[in-house]
């Protein structure tokens, strides 16, 4: 630190004391986090009749709902063992998959959007 301080002279000392505000505003917003606020993909919203028969909720997180949808993928054994990026619909995921028969892994977010409803 002495040695680039005598080569850099005041530019380094500039320097170091920018980054550590950046890391303390860093540091300030992960507190904000924790508090609770839930905001995007984390914050629960209402969902339709047929995403919240399937979950046992009638809110939930747009993250929540992607992972319990692949549990029951997991449970039931729905991956196709050939092709582990598509998925066999049983009835059960046909009601909220728009009645298709087979989904790509890529295509379960998307397909989940329609069923939560915008809230202001």
């Amino acid at each position: 630190m002495a040695s680039s301080t005598r080569i850099f002279g005041k530019c380094c000392r500039a320097l170091m004391a920018a980054a550590k505000t950046t890391s303390a505003a860093t540091a300030t917003g992960t507190v904000t986090k924790a508090r609770g606020r839930q905001n995007g993909i984390l914050k629960p919203q209402p969902v339709s009749p047929a995403l919240a028969n399937f979950l046992g909720t009638n809110e939930a997180s747009r993250t929540d709902a992607v992972k319990k949808v692949w549990e029951y993928i997991k449970t039931h054994n729905l991956q196709n063992p050939a092709n582990k990026r598509e998925i066999h619909c049983d009835n059960k995921l046909k009601t909220i998959f728009d009645g298709k028969d087979k989904v790509g892994f890529l295509e379960i977010a998307r397909l989940l959007t329609q069923h939560f409803q915008k809230t202001a």
